[in-house]
């Protein structure tokens, strides 16, 4: 569902994002991890087409997001770490923009709007102004519009800012409920027992390369001293290195 081919980014003489290669199956939930400046955010701005490469290509569903934006996108649901709303609107009329925009057929838009506002506990502020929202209730608005066309991609930084314990876990369930019925996650993150715990696979990145790829028990498998190791202390056993070893590849066939 998501395929990415030498993928490179260049910023003047900064190498964002190095020659990077990932295919991410149907259903398949992938954490993409990594430190600040690593090539994450890059990644993800290559990925939903608000940016154009260097150099390589990415293909969401078949499509790629540089030559057909249109059938690419329409398939992505994408939420950002910080969101941007028009700040006018209330969550009602918001949610009706997005479903306007993805052409969601007027029936289903009406059904689902007040099932996803009160999944996440949006039904108190459906017309205040967004403005006035905090910024949990906005990121969780962002988390409602972005699933409203049901999209088969997901695309997601940092999903947990600003979430108190409650509503980080209704996302947690629904990220993992829909990845377990067909949803590609594509999830962006610091918190590695996040990713410990949703994951099918994770990629590690650093200096805009790929050092690390696997299930978490592949990874940790594959690094120096793994048995008494925590994915954090293989995590920047990994990041902290001065120069990153090749990729750490599964060799599972069902990750293929």
């Amino acid at each position: 569902m998501i395929s990415i081919r030498q993928l490179s980014m260049r910023y003047g003489d900064l190498q964002a994002l190095d020659d990077l290669n990932l295919e991410i199956g149907k259903g398949e939930f992938f954490a993409f991890l990594g430190p600040n400046a690593a090539g994450k955010t890059t990644t993800i701005k290559l990925l939903t087409g608000l940016m154009a490469p260097t150099g390589g290509c990415a293909e969401i569903c078949g499509f790629d997001i540089q030559k057909d934006p249109l059938e690419a996108k329409r398939r992505i649901g994408y939420i950002p770490d910080v969101a941007e709303f028009y700040d006018k609107l209330t969550p009602l009329e918001f949610m009706a923009f997005i479903a306007e925009l993805f052409e969601v057929e007027s029936g289903k838009a009406r059904s689902k709007t007040p099932e996803l506002m009160e999944q996440f506990s949006l039904i108190p502020y459906a017309k205040q102004r967004i403005e006035n929202l905090s910024h949990g209730t906005r990121q969780r608005l962002a988390i409602a519009s972005a699933l409203l066309h049901d999209p088969e991609v997901i695309i997601i930084d940092e999903p947990m800012v600003g979430l108190d314990p409650k509503n980080a876990r209704v996302v947690k369930e629904e990220l993992k409920a829909r990845s377990e019925a067909g949803v590609t996650v594509f999830l962006s993150t610091h918190l590695l027992n996040v990713a410990q715990e949703l994951a099918d696979r994770v990629g590690i990145i650093n200096h805009g390369r790929l050092i690390a790829l696997g299930s978490v028990e592949e990874v940790m498998s594959g690094a120096k001293g793994a048995d008494q190791q925590t994915l954090e202390e293989v995590f920047l056993e990994l990041t902290e290195s001065a120069e990153a070893d090749p990729p750490i590849e599964a060799d599972s066939e069902d990750l293929k």
